[in-house]
């Protein structure tokens, strides 16, 4: 892992592998990982995908890279355009790509309660 990277290289990155893969979407951890607390992902969406509802694992931001994503939870909705930060409710929630979009995912995970 090296200590610098461009985020905007890895959302043009992962924009075109998602615009060339049949889901729509692509995504590339830049930082952490399932071992680690906190966790960066950098996730690209075509425009009309979206990640379904799902539960967090823990507090978490999406920070707009490149277009304009939807975030919902229950009847709540945040719209954001690049440089925009969106905080995930704590709740079931899902993100919509209004456009070509790619977004940081920030995830600090919950320990349970057995860990120190």
């Amino acid at each position: 892992m090296t200590n610098k990277l461009s985020l905007d290289a890895v959302a043009r990155e992962q924009l075109q592998r998602a615009s060339a893969g049949p889901s729509g979407r692509s995504a590339r951890t830049v930082y952490g990982g399932h071992e680690q607390v906190l966790r960066q992902t950098v996730i690209a969406l075509v425009a009309g995908t979206e990640l379904a509802e799902h539960e967090s694992p823990g507090e978490a931001t999406v920070h707009v890279l490149h277009g304009r994503v939807r975030l919902r939870g229950g009847d709540d909705s945040w719209e954001g355009r690049r440089g925009d930060l969106l905080v995930v409710p704590d709740m079931r929630h899902a993100l919509e790509a209004l456009e070509d979009s790619s977004i940081l995912l920030t995830v600090v995970k919950q320990h349970s309660p057995q860990e120190p």
